[in-house]
């Protein structure tokens, strides 16, 4: 009887083992079969799932932001008692959480796309669509923190701007930086977010 294939998961290993790969060998010197052979399946198996490697670097990059997009949904939303502000801390804190216990794959990432750039590629459009909804949480947030009289009145949009850069900037710090101190990032983080509050 024929082994059952998890297709998911198949999808999954294709794309982490992708941003390793890119990682290595540089976006432009990577292809579909040094994919193939680092996931320890043949080329026509990733070609029926991908049609190239474009394809497989936005799909790796949606992978990743919906599973987190889900949970921060849930935190943002959720009735644990805390307000719009400790909701935020929250978010932020598990962004930082999931950039450290992902250390390799954030750093994968992150060299796929320096790498990418200088040979032309530019995936910065492709990170902004898909982390839009990160930003979009943190307007929804700060306009129902307003209305319900938490924060002082603020532009919504730089604000949520500031606090989206922020958590860039921490990840960020995560994948190059040895020295990164989770305590004094939120120390940081919360001294922004505690500004906000009406006094």
């Amino acid at each position: 009887m024929p082994k059952k294939i998890d297709h998911e998961e198949r999808k999954v290993t294709i794309l982490s083992t992708a941003l390793e790969v890119f990682a290595k060998e540089g976006y432009h010197d990577s292809n579909l079969s040094l994919i193939a052979e680092a996931a320890g399946i043949s080329r026509p198996t990733v070609y029926q799932y991908f049609h190239n490697k474009d394809e497989i670097y936005y799909y790796a990059v949606k992978l990743i932001t919906g599973k987190l997009f889900a949970k921060y949904s849930a935190i943002a939303w959720g009735n644990d008692g805390g307000d719009e502000i400790d909701r935020m801390k929250l978010i932020l804190s598990d962004i930082i959480d999931t950039a450290v216990e992902n250390e390799q794959a954030l750093m994968n990432l992150m060299d796929v796309m320096v790498s990418a750039k200088r040979e032309g590629v530019d995936f910065a459009d492709v990170i902004h669509h898909r982390t839009a909804k990160l930003s979009i949480l943190f307007k929804r947030l700060l306009r129902q923190a307003i209305d319900n009289s938490h924060i002082r009145k603020i532009d919504i949009d730089s604000t949520a701007e500031a606090i989206f850069n922020l958590a860039e900037l921490e990840c960020f710090q995560v994948a190059f930086f040895k020295a990164f101190n989770k305590k004094e990032a939120m120390i940081m983080i919360g001294s922004y977010l505690e500004g906000l509050r009406n006094s």
